[in-house]
């Protein structure tokens, strides 16, 4: 029997060998692989640093999403956005101009929130969806002693989560979901939770270039923890250092508002659509001064633990018990959005 894949990411097993399989090329200096946000190529005496992703949860603000979404991964790798481009697919008997200016506005916005240039892409109106999707390509630049490459990761270096989870998990599902959280949440407790895209925010790109001053070569890794949540980007976070983990759970910091709405919808908040915090790999003798700088610029931030030699050793420790750190096959948004469609009585 032929096996069908769930909605989400593609098994990481099956993503590698397909990686594993590509030809390399001399102007390649961070090609692809799990858990690397961008690929960087040499273009003379600069680096250009890729990166594409799609919006395909989001319905409001989706163009403002496109451009941060893609903007992060670009900054992890301790890169300035500088162009854009957009493929915008568009669902056949729902498509208003007025929706076509809004994605446009929204995009526009963005571009201009993160620094980047709208340059061109691709629209039209496809048959088969239900719902907008977009797909950016985002490029950015670097100096070679600006960039942040994974690799550089050493045993006995600190982990550390700048804010918490779930920003745009929370964010979805109160705008999603509304309806359903309506008397089972706070009504103040989810309006704020709905807002969560804007404040504290998806974008980490300030942060990543706070600690890229701050620390220079003492930062080691930066990842954007997105679909499958902090678990999920934290076994990538892995992948790209090879190294493995020694996760502090107490120290993980989960939003009141994320932890209200995963309560009342059965949903880990672990596995949960993380844009907007930042995860970072400092030197052990950095640790103090990357959390104080995140910090003093008004970031909530927290070391949630260290990376360890064996890349086989990914584990969390909760009230003094350690455990595997939590698999998630598919993001816990996706998991509950297909439940839903499965069985609209769910709903």
């Amino acid at each position: 029997m032929t096996e069908i894949l769930p909605a989400g990411k593609l098994p990481p097993e099956l993503l590698a060998t397909l990686l594993g399989s590509l030809p390399s090329d001399p102007s390649l200096v961070v090609g692809p692989g799990i858990g690397r946000d961008a690929a960087v190529v040499r273009c003379g005496d600069r680096l250009l640093v890729l990166k594409t992703d799609p919006i395909t949860f989001a319905t409001e603000d989706i163009g403002w999403y496109t451009a941060h979404i893609n903007a992060n991964d670009i900054a992890c790798m301790g890169a300035t956005p500088r162009w854009m481009l957009v493929t915008a697919l568009l669902p056949e008997g729902s498509t208003t101009p007025g929706l076509v200016e809004q994605i446009f506005t929204g995009v526009r916005a963005g571009c201009d929130a993160v620094g980047a240039t709208l340059v061109g892409g691709h629209t039209e109106i496809t048959t088969g969806l239900e719902r907008p999707i977009l797909v950016g390509l985002m490029v950015g630049e670097a100096q070679p002693d600006e960039l942040v490459d994974p690799r550089r990761a050493q045993p006995g270096d600190v982990v550390i989560l700048a804010r918490g989870i779930a920003i745009e998990g929370t964010a979805l599902l109160a705008r999603e979901l509304r309806a359903e959280l309506e008397g089972r949440v706070d009504p103040a407790r989810l309006a704020r939770a709905a807002g969560f895209i804007h404040d504290p925010g998806i974008s980490v790109a300030a942060a990543a270039r706070l600690l890229r001053t701050a620390l220079g070569p003492r930062l080691h890794a930066l990842h954007d923890p997105t679909e499958g949540g902090l678990a999920t980007g934290l076994r990538e976070l892995g992948a790209a250092t090879g190294l493995g983990l020694a996760v502090n759970g107490d120290a993980i910091p989960v939003y009141p508002e994320t932890r209200a709405l995963c309560d009342a919808l059965d949903v880990d908040p672990l596995g949960l659509i993380a844009s907007g915090a930042l995860l970072a790999v400092v030197a052990p003798e950095a640790e103090a001064a990357a959390l104080a700088a995140l910090r003093e610029s008004g970031i909530p931030a927290a070391a949630i633990g260290r990376m360890v030699a064996d890349p086989d050793h990914v584990t969390l420790t909760t009230g003094g018990a350690e455990r595997p750190l939590p698999t998630f096959a598919v993001d816990e948004i996706a998991r509950l959005f297909a439940a839903r469609t499965n069985d609209p009585a769910a709903s």
